[in-house]
């Protein structure tokens, strides 16, 4: 196997962009991800395209080979390939890419994910959401993805003690951090007292507490590390791409307050790399809602079980701590367009190692993590980022 790096990375605004379509967001995502790795169309040697939910809410299968179309690349012939895992869509893809680039399959492919969740109503984006769910065993006797959440929250504050303030906190972290990000969806801050009086969702969750349904794209280049210094001074190897899936219903987990998936995609992440929890510097984790952020620290081993609240109270994945969390505001602020989020978190981190991530820089970034999920953690992907010097 290869050695993989990421050339190129381009993303839109994320929010609700009802004046652009789909398919223009997915082409100037990749137009400008090309662009940054100094490649043309003809290097390209096959795109993956991480999606969610196309067919439900725009009424369009077959995006993959859209996206080439409408790029005027239909004549090039290449393999495209839509990726569908949930809200971990665009991180599978970027798994599948990973794996073609490394196999030597190709030289150079194109990872995409886009989504438009805000041109239907609320009630129908939800309803695909719901559908991350187990649908037989949960979604059939009304439970939400909110509501799933909202279980586990009850359950961490059960067990360890978690307060209400605390996973508030994630919320005003998120979006002090997406106050710097031109790109965020929401750009606004957050008080602790907003977030506990906002409009209750699931018990304890409220409003504030759950990320937003955006539209937006996002994409990066992979190519062989080997050839990556023709294309950029500043290498970023994906040091590690590792997936793992559970149980689809929560009554059939071993613990409310843990996703195995996570740590075993974790686990195996680390183990590849040859890294530690310790060793990571700026992560993008799933805060789809606030206690998703909580329980992702923990089983990621970058807190201890029942601790991430009373961290993230204190600030200590603010800059200018040990580790930063979700610099680019998260999925809580920056937004949560299914199919584009795996891919936004990857950008994300490469414009932090590359030190070009503006007025969100962490000094002396050198390794990063993203981390995903499909519903309510069926399926959970990890991948560490590492700047070569």
């Amino acid at each position: 196997m290869r050695d993989v790096a990421i050339i190129g990375v381009g993303m839109t605004r994320f929010g609700e962009l009802w004046d652009r379509s789909f398919r223009e967001i997915g082409i100037e995502a990749g137009f400008q991800a090309l662009v940054d790795a100094k490649l043309s169309s003809g290097d390209i040697g096959a795109m993956y395209f991480g999606n969610m939910a196309s067919g439900s809410l725009i009424d369009q299968e077959q995006i993959a080979p859209l996206i080439v179309d409408y790029a005027g690349l239909a004549g090039h012939h290449l393999p495209a390939v839509r990726v569908e895992g949930g809200g971990a869509s665009g991180a599978l893809a970027l798994h599948q890419g990973y794996l073609a680039v490394a196999s030597g399959q190709y030289d150079f492919v194109v990872v995409g994910g886009a989504e438009k969740l805000t041109d239907v109503p609320d009630t129908d984006a939800n309803r695909v959401a719901d559908s991350t769910a187990d649908h037989e065993w949960e979604v059939v006797f009304g439970a939400t993805l909110p509501a799933l959440w909202a279980m586990a929250a009850r359950r961490h504050m059960h067990d360890h003690g978690t307060t209400r303030e605390q996973l508030a906190s994630v919320a005003v972290h998120a979006h002090e951090m997406g106050a710097k990000n031109p790109n965020a969806h929401y750009r606004n801050r957050l008080t602790i007292d907003q977030v506990l009086h906002a409009p209750p969702v699931a018990e304890p969750l409220g409003l504030l507490d759950c990320a937003p349904l955006s539209d937006g794209a996002a994409a990066v280049v992979l190519g062989p590390l080997e050839r990556a210094r023709k294309f950029t001074d500043t290498p970023i190897r994906v040091a590690a791409s590792q997936v793992a899936t559970d149980t689809m219903a929560l009554q059939h987990r071993r613990d409310l307050t843990s996703l195995d998936s996570t740590v075993v995609a974790a686990k195996r992440a680390f183990a590849q790399a040859r890294q530690n929890p310790e060793d990571v510097d700026v992560a993008e984790i799933n805060d789809a809602y606030t206690i998703s952020a909580l329980i992702a620290l923990e089983d990621l081993g970058l807190a201890a079980k029942g601790q991430a609240g009373r961290l993230y109270a204190e600030g200590h994945f603010s800059p200018g701590q040990t580790l930063v969390v979700n610099p680019s505001g998260g999925l809580k602020a920056q937004g949560r367009p299914f199919g584009a989020v795996g891919i936004a978190q990857a950008v994300e981190i490469v414009r932090q190692l590359r030190g070009r991530a503006e007025d969100r820089q962490i000094p002396g970034a050198s390794l990063g993590l993203t981390h995903d999920v499909g519903g309510t953690g069926a399926t959970s992907v990890v991948h560490l980022l590492e700047r070569v010097d």
